[in-house]
């Protein structure tokens, strides 16, 4: 071999030990190649229940992009989401709903926003169009809504005015129980399904107190929630005629999930918050029991193990009879906010990949998955030091993310 040839071979080999690109067989076998994270566990000795369940290969898609900045003028924003015509809605954290045009102009908070407890965790946080907005111009949106004796997860709906300037109709449709003083875990995303019925995920409230709340079956906390539009449950959800049991719950045993989004096949996947170690990504199916706090892959942030009201003194493990394992953990956390499956046109080596925001990890986070597995990790965004709060995918292919640092960013494909 020419010595020319065999330093590009060295070289080749020594960038190929980072990462596996997709279409090596490495990409789908969780031995075959380096984790892409390699720091210390936060919780070590709570050993993955099969391979491939934590520090997925890191994988590269080579996707040329750039990053523009639609604007840096808003506050503390928590979601985006785009509008047929390529504006884009906002949350912010405060209290406010404002309309971005399509090249970043910010517009005035809309009226008609009901009243937040922004304090900690809390504020105005998800939103979502209806399914039927091009007739209805019809939004949906979660916050934290202040009430006697604490405050609550609340959804409300209203009617976005012809000239985006005011909510028109406002009406809360869904009060999560029960009413809690603290201010955090409120979990908050929201989804529509293909049936026009409406996911929500609440969190369990984080106290000590208060977390075995995600297994009780006669409150929302700790749940994910299916209902209409009109806020009353799903006729078919999984605990519909028990009396001992909330008709909305669709599934329990959630921490503080704060990312959802639906795949091809129209599953929702939930990504939420664990404690020190352990954030999870979960296929939330109907009537299943998600573990928390009974099981976890995490330990309590003042270190050793997760302890609640009523539970055995060593502590939660991290496998259960009848008791759901994530199909995937981050363990140091990313600290998970926002996600969105890609379908669109504009980056094809992305299709069928989802993205997650991360917030303490500062990046985009990007899964494989392949049969239910994940089989792939890249991180993107780097180097922007930012904590992504929200991804959504645009009616024109494009990526849109918001931070808590108050930037709208959109990725574009370069060339």
């Amino acid at each position: 071999m020419k010595p020319l040839s065999l330093l590009l071979l060295v070289a080749s080999v020594l960038v190929a030990g980072c990462t596996q690109p997709e279409s090596s067989p490495g990409a789908t076998q969780a031995a075959a190649c380096e984790p892409l994270e390699t720091a210390p566990r936060e919780a070590p000795g709570r050993e993955p229940a099969f391979p491939g369940q934590t520090r997925a290969c890191g994988v590269t898609s080579d996707v040329a992009f750039d990053v523009v900045v639609l604007t840096t003028a808003l506050e503390r924003p928590w979601a985006v989401e785009p509008l047929p015509d390529g504006a884009l809605l906002v949350t912010e954290k405060p209290g406010r709903m404002r309309v971005v045009s399509a090249g970043g102009e910010v517009g005035p908070p809309l009226a008609g926003v009901p009243a937040v407890d922004d304090r900690g965790q809390g504020g105005l946080l998800d939103v979502a169009l209806s399914p039927d907005f091009a007739t209805d111009r019809t939004i949906f949106w979660s916050y934290t809504e202040p009430r006697e004796g604490g405050n609550g997860t609340s959804i409300a709906r209203g009617v976005l005015s012809a000239d985006r300037r005011r909510l028109e109709n406002v009406r809360v449709i869904l009060r999560t129980q029960p009413t809690y003083d603290n201010n955090f875990h409120y979990g908050s995303r929201i989804v529509f399904a293909g049936d026009g019925t409406l996911f929500v995920t609440v969190g369990e409230r984080a106290d000590t107190l208060m977390r075995i709340h995600a297994q009780r079956l006669d409150g929302h906390l700790g749940k994910v929630l299916r209902i209409r539009p009109d806020g009353s449950p799903a006729p078919d959800n999984p605990f519909v005629g028990r009396e001992d049991a909330l008709p909305e719950i669709w599934s329990y045993g959630h921490r503080n999930p704060q990312a959802a989004a639906l795949d091809a096949q129209g599953r929702l996947w939930v990504i939420e918050h664990g404690p020190r170690g352990g954030d999870e990504l979960n296929l939330a199916e109907k009537g299943k029991n998600y573990g928390w706090p009974l099981i976890t892959y995490g330990i309590d942030y003042r270190g050793g193990p997760i302890t609640y009201a009523g539970g055995p003194a060593e502590g939660a493990g991290t496998q259960g009879e009848g008791l759901e394992q994530p199909v995937y953990f981050w363990d140091p956390v990313i600290a998970p906010s926002g996600a969105q499956f890609y379908d669109g046109a504009a980056f094809p080596a992305w299709q069928g990949s989802l993205f997650i925001g991360a917030l303490r990890a500062m990046r985009l986070v990007r899964l494989v998955i392949e049969d239910d597995r994940v089989t792939g990790e890249e991180h993107l965004l780097t180097d922007r030091n930012q904590r992504i709060r929200d991804v959504r995918q645009g009616p024109d292919g494009m990526l849109y993310l918001v931070t808590d640092e108050g930037q709208l960013l959109k990725l574009t494909p370069r060339g």
